[in-house]
């Protein structure tokens, strides 16, 4: 119940939405959503800036079920009304998850990785897709996912430099909460071990 949007009755993607939409003549822009709560004059209007693509081809696309599908749907609307995620939002989102450390910079490197078209915002299937990929990809699209979001400068190699990026984020997402307390050289030490194997 936690996942209803306050327009209530909103519909996921495939489904018929209970509001009425319209595009603007000459214009490419999504439909403007008009959702109604309570009475016609409480009307509240907002641009949606993406509609995602049918449930039938995310269900192709990715290993969620329709059903699972729906739920993240819902959950991603009422984080992001708009249908898009911005890296603000989306670091404030995620640092909700870690609350004694700072997940700033993790979630910046992570945004990148979720935003494959590099235009600074997040649609929801980009974020399914991803989400997929890590939950239930093969070994392989993990670790493809992976190496993209260490390869920050998107060279197509993971140097020293980025590496030691990621995990000095990941220490500090983690917070001064870790256990046992870490001393300020350790994510190097991890890096420099790593980059020893072999």
């Amino acid at each position: 119940t936690h996942l209803v949007r306050s327009c209530q009755g909103e519909a996921p993607p495939s489904g018929t939405p209970p509001h009425s939409a319209r595009r603007s003549r000459g214009s490419d822009q999504q439909p403007a959503v008009v959702c109604a709560d309570k009475g016609e004059d409480e009307l509240e209007m907002t641009m949606v800036s993406h509609r995602p693509e049918g449930l039938q081809q995310l269900e192709a696309q990715t290993n969620f079920s329709r059903q699972e599908l729906q739920i993240l749907y819902r959950g991603f609307k009422n984080e992001c009304p708009s249908g898009v995620v911005n890296e603000d939002t989306f670091k404030h989102i995620y640092a909700q998850f870690f609350p004694h450390g700072d997940a700033s910079t993790y979630a910046h490197y992570l945004f990148n990785a979720f935003d494959t078209t590099n235009n600074g915002s997040i649609k929801f299937e980009d974020f399914v897709m991803g989400l997929s990929t890590l939950l239930r990809g093969t070994l392989r699209d993990k670790l493809e996912w992976t190496f993209h979001l260490y390869d920050i400068n998107r060279d197509g190699y993971i140097n020293r430099e980025e590496m030691t990026e990621i995990v000095r984020a990941i220490y500090d997402m983690m917070g001064k909460y870790t256990y046992p307390a870490l001393k300020g050289d350790v994510p190097q030490q991890h890096v420099d071990a790593f980059f020893q194997v072999g």
